[in-house]
């Protein structure tokens, strides 16, 4: 059993995935349409309501069944699947895992699908940067139980972007583990859902805040919390 296991988000939180979003936008706007572009977008968003995470290649399947007979519509999955993420890594997020990777084991725990998702870890560097130790789900929230088991710990820092997964992890784990909000991302900065989530544990302003904690202080912050 580790001391420390720290479980870092992806999505906002070390990699601006706001901006990566932008550029398929834009990739298929040039590429196929304007039209082409908003109505991926469409899809992609009903497509996120029915499977509860981002699909953006099951998004583009589901547009082509649409528009069969444009050739160009092909280019786009090259384009998202070659796409250079380590460019969209927030300033020093590899700094941030390697020195939390002094502290304590350093896990990637993100939501996605079984193809991008894990593509996008992997071309950002991330999967090197924490020796192969990621986990992809649907809902990260409901998988503590996996986690645990695969990476037992005393105590668990969690770092997201979301207040309603912190939330909901705080519920479960208790004084066992300190949520760290990082206000990075529509998500962290949208004001309904800051008026309606509980506050984390600790609130930066972005990853690199993290490498001014030492690990009893994060320890502490999830104590006295409750």
């Amino acid at each position: 059993m580790d001391a420390v296991v720290f479980l870092l988000d992806v999505d906002n939180t070390l990699l601006d995935n706001d901006s990566a979003v932008n550029d398929y936008l834009a990739e298929i706007r040039r590429t196929v349409s304007p039209e082409a572009s908003q109505r991926y977008w469409e899809i992609f968003q009903t497509l996120a309501k029915e499977l509860g995470y981002a699909d953006y290649l099951g998004a583009l399947q589901r547009y082509r069944l649409e528009d069969m007979h444009d050739p160009k519509l092909l280019h786009v999955s090259s384009y998202l699947l070659d796409y250079e993420f380590e460019k969209r890594l927030f300033p020093h997020a590899l700094k941030v895992i390697q020195y939390l990777n002094l502290l304590g084991t350093v896990v990637i725990v993100t939501d996605g699908d079984v193809v991008f998702q894990p593509r996008k870890v992997l071309r950002a560097g991330l999967w090197d940067a924490v020796a192969g130790r990621v986990l992809i789900y649907i809902h990260k929230e409901q998988e503590l139980p996996e986690i645990e088991q695969r990476f037992p710990a005393r105590h668990y820092v969690m770092v997201d972007d979301k207040l309603q997964i912190l939330a909901a992890v705080k519920e479960q784990w208790g004084e066992r583990v300190t949520t760290v909000f990082i206000r990075q991302g529509h998500y962290a900065t949208d004001p309904d859902i800051l008026a309606s989530s509980p506050h984390a544990d600790i609130t930066l302003s972005h990853i690199a805040a993290l490498l001014d904690y030492r690990v009893e202080t994060l320890i502490l912050a999830g104590r006295k919390s409750l």
